[in-house]
């Protein structure tokens, strides 16, 4: 066991919720993105989540020398802000172009931006000294499955994965799985999948997985059984925690807001693994309650830190003894009963 790794902590600036969901109005003022960088060290975060037009906004209107410029300049504040950006990760899911995918899409020119946008993401990441795109496969997939062949759309995933570690020689490439939402079907939709694309790869050893609770949950999976299998590949990059109720839309709940014994689980892995001792960071994926009132708010971040640190306690006062001998003697009722007791401080 890891028992002195220190976790660093991200998250990505959409974490400050602005209060919006399809289905009414704003319930909180927005909060300026450009201010956000300032609260992050105060939460007690250090790494910071971006996408592409996060970093640069509005980039498909720039010269590749603004983008390098406005890049540079988001250096700057983030390190003045004693902050490490984590990962870049290209959003293609809100342009016209990508409706019908990206790299899957039937369309040569929709498959061209998406190969352009790629590339300025790595171009992004490259001026802010980050060492890592995450591809979260958003619109990778179909709402019928005769709309696409599914074979060459898995080639084409692969092409592309193929060209990024191409385009750049040092660039980590982490896969976030997901099985739906907003297509109905996603290709690639388990960590499985990513790792099955990773070893099939030109370089595998620079792709690997990010794993959100919610998303395996959403594929009916146990997230601490998804992380270990990436673990025992040496192919997690990153996680995502956050909480999930069941099999309905991706939610982002406070991490062990709906199953603290799931999430204790995570913990574990990630303890026991050393997970963190290489740098890692534990990002969080976590959007506030549509009822929360205030700008900026932040409780929902604090709190999910919070609850995964005194996790990590409850992991590190284990006694594995204990736990060795009811697994020894298969005596799981008792290893059940010891476990929950731990978690609710009873002796």
């Amino acid at each position: 066991m890891s028992s002195h790794t220190k976790y660093r902590f991200s998250f990505g600036p959409w974490n400050i919720s602005e209060g919006a969901d399809p289905f009414g109005p704003n319930v909180r003022e927005s909060f300026p993105h450009e201010q956000k960088y300032a609260l992050y060290k105060k939460l007690g975060f250090d790494g910071v989540q971006l996408h592409d037009d996060d970093a640069v906004p509005n980039l498909d209107a720039l010269s590749p020398n603004q983008i390098l410029q406005s890049a540079t300049n988001l250096k700057t504040v983030l390190q003045n802000e004693g902050l490490t950006p984590e990962f870049v990760a290209p959003r293609l899911w809100f342009s016209e172009h990508t409706v019908d995918g990206c790299y899957t899409a039937n369309s040569p020119a929709d498959r061209a931006y998406a190969w352009d946008r790629t590339k300025k993401s790595i171009d992004i990441a490259r001026a802010l000294d980050c060492k890592a795109i995450v591809l979260w496969l958003s619109r990778e997939g179909t709402y019928i499955r005769e709309a696409k062949d599914a074979r060459l759309a898995y080639e084409r995933l692969l092409a592309t994965v193929n060209a990024m570690l191409e385009y750049d020689k040092n660039i980590e490439i982490w896969i976030e799985p997901k099985p739906n939402e907003p297509t109905d079907q996603a290709y690639v939709p388990t960590i499985g999948h990513a790792i099955a694309l990773a070893y099939a790869s030109s370089d595998h050893k620079r792709v690997k997985g990010l794993i959100e609770s919610a998303h395996a949950i959403l594929a009916g999976l146990d997230p601490s059984d998804e992380m270990a299998f990436a673990l025992a590949h040496d192919k997690l990059g990153s996680v995502h925690l956050n909480d999930q109720s069941g099999l309905k839309y991706d939610q982002d709940k406070n991490f062990g807001g709906a199953n603290l014994r799931a999430a204790f689980n995570q913990v574990r892995v990630l303890e026991e693994s050393g997970y963190g001792s290489k740098g890692e960071f534990v990002g969080l994926d976590v959007k506030a309650m549509r009822t929360q009132a205030g700008c900026p708010v932040t409780a929902h971040l604090t709190n999910s830190r919070s609850l995964f640190l005194t996790l990590v306690e409850k992991v590190r006062t284990l006694n594995q003894t204990l736990v060795a001998q009811y697994r020894d003697a298969r005596d799981y009722e008792a290893l059940e009963l010891y476990i929950l007791r731990h978690l609710m401080g009873l002796r």
